[in-house]
């Protein structure tokens, strides 16, 4: 872990948006550093698992031998942000998995995969985020839905209008942040910065 004054955040560079995350990170004003390995883990004081596809992104993992690394790592404190398949991933169970998927884990709820339908049903939309002034034009592209959240899990954002009102798609857990949609492509910051405050906490 480092010991900087500026933190040190690791985008998981396995598979989806990285390029896109780590520009976002650079823009907020923290170094951003690629994981591909255990080790790279040691060197990050936060982590980003990105938009993508979840399936593919445990598979690799796995091959990685990245899967244990990152729970331990996150079990003792280090703050993550996962965006679409990201939060996927940080999710303790999720629906509409392949037989046998497995995530990483840490936030107590229970995310559907694909839940607003294939890439020819990706929409934009603004949302209300808890903790920011104005809504976020939010990003959904074969985007997950959150079902249901733990007592300790906080419910950021929801869809407000169309079929899918009311649809949680924004949720933290202590030092766990995950988003059903992808800031990383939409030149808005502020869920970034937001995740950066969180890790400056930590």
């Amino acid at each position: 872990m480092t010991t900087e004054t500026t933190p040190v955040i690791g985008v998981l560079a396995l598979q989806g948006d990285v390029r896109e995350h780590l520009r976002a990170l650079e823009t907020c004003g923290v170094r951003a550093v690629t994981v591909r390995h255990a080790d790279d883990l040691e060197r990050v004081s936060g982590l980003v698992i990105p938009g993508g596809e979840s399936t593919t992104m445990w598979r690799l993992a796995t091959t990685f031998e990245l899967m244990e690394p990152l729970r331990k790592r996150i079990e003792g404190g280090m703050p993550a942000y996962g965006s679409c398949a990201g939060m996927i991933m940080l999710a303790d169970r999720i629906l509409d998995g392949i037989d046998g998927q497995e995530t990483i884990g840490g936030i107590d709820m229970t995310v559907r995969r694909n839940a607003f339908g294939r890439q020819v049903d990706s929409f934009e939309a603004d949302v209300s985020f808890h903790g920011l002034d104005t809504p976020y034009h939010a990003v959904f592209i074969r985007a997950p839905w959150v079902e249901r959240v733990g007592e300790d899990c906080e419910v950021l954002a929801s869809v407000a209008t169309g079929a899918a009102a009311g649809r949680i798609v924004a949720v933290r857990q202590g030092h766990l942040l995950a988003t059903a949609f992808h800031p990383e492509l939409t030149g808005d910051t502020r869920v970034h910065r937001y995740f950066v405050e969180l890790v400056k906490e930590a």
